[in-house]
């Protein structure tokens, strides 16, 4: 009696579904991760714009000895893909607020810098938190 040996002709259909449970965990953690990844570095968009608009506050104070006309006049209520800018001079016209307000998916994300180079977000009312979770 002669006994043939089978030659596998493909994958099981186990096999198939152990790779998709794989693929699958393996995406439950990266996209997340990602999306995180994204947001913080569409932050720093803002983060850079505040910090340009008030060096450009500060060159203006230094000639003029005051806010009012400043360069942040000008930019005021523009806005990029991710974020809007306003600026607000104050009365005495030694003080003003810059502020970078989100729009779209990082509606969660808000940063403010005065005069002071005092930083607050949304986040963290002491710094550029640049995360949710709040740490500097």
């Amino acid at each position: 009696m002669v006994r043939f040996k089978r030659i596998q002709q493909g994958f099981t259909l186990i096999e198939l579904m152990i790779v998709v449970a794989i693929i699958g965990i393996l995406a439950s953690i990266a996209i997340p991760s990602y999306t995180e990844y994204i947001r913080r570095a569409r932050a720093t968009e803002a983060t850079s714009a505040l910090a340009d608009m008030r060096i450009k506050m500060e060159q203006y104070f230094q000639d003029n000895r005051t806010y009012v006309g400043g360069p942040c006049a000008a930019p005021s209520g523009t806005s990029t893909t991710y974020f809007t800018f306003n600026c607000s001079v104050a009365g005495t016209a030694t003080s003003y607020t810059l502020t970078a307000t989100g729009s779209g998916d990082m509606a969660a994300y808000s940063y403010n810098i005065n005069q002071d180079n005092v930083k607050s977000s949304s986040f963290n009312a002491a710094c550029w938190s640049l995360k949710p979770s709040g740490s500097c």
